[in-house]
């Protein structure tokens, strides 16, 4: 994933990275027409570019950077104004794609008492055993197996399958399998910050 924090090292970038003919350096879904000596990246939007030359495109999930790439070690000045401003500040805090020892997380759609993530654990691992004390979730398996602990039950959920963790209950979530476990998690709840989380177990020492 690309973070606006990163946006300085995109000359470097261009410059060691393998170009087209057109001496454009390219990755993701990206269509250039007419384009020379530009970097173009997309972490998941399909961008196309037409008719442009030596500039930076880079398109995170939550935000579109457009620049001269001779500009992109100033980017520095453009992260500082965008923190100061409210309507753009969670740009330089936060991204939809955070990372963790066993995974991580993708943050798909918040509202005011629910938000919806796309979990993915990486094969034998597992989260600490947690509770949340102001919200429920709701998991549904999209890819691999999940073994999931509520309370004292133990049960394995495949593809297609779901499980309802009710608030305050103790529960865990593993991937016992060869291959990557995605599931898909609604949150409700009169909270939703990722410090509502007591740790009773966990395998990298956090608290």
């Amino acid at each position: 994933p690309f973070t606006w924090s990163d946006l300085g090292s995109w000359d470097a970038v261009w410059k060691v990275g393998s170009r087209d003919e057109s001496g454009n350096v390219s990755a993701g879904a990206t269509t250039l027409v007419n384009t020379k000596n530009s970097l173009v990246m997309s972490h998941s939007l399909h961008v196309a570019v037409q008719g442009l030359e030596d500039v930076a495109v880079i398109a995170s999930e939550d935000a579109v950077y457009v620049g001269h790439l001779k500009d992109s070690q100033e980017v520095g000045k453009l992260v500082k104004l965008l923190a100061s401003e409210k309507k753009t500040a969670k740009l330089t805090e936060t991204h939809p794609t955070s990372y963790r020892p066993w995974g991580g997380y993708t943050s798909v759609l918040n509202g005011e008492r629910f938000q919806v993530k796309r979990i993915f654990v990486l094969p034998g691992k597992k989260l600490s055993l947690q509770k949340h004390h102001h919200r429920s979730e709701h998991w549904i398996v999209v890819k691999g197996t999940a073994e999931v602990t509520v309370g004292e039950n133990v049960q394995m959920l495949r593809e297609n399958e779901s499980i309802y963790i009710p608030l305050g209950e103790v529960h865990r979530l593993a991937n016992p399998g060869k291959i990557l476990l995605e599931l898909i998690e609604v949150q409700t709840g009169s909270y939703l910050g990722e410090d509502d989380i007591i740790r009773l177990v966990d395998e990298f020492g956090r608290s």
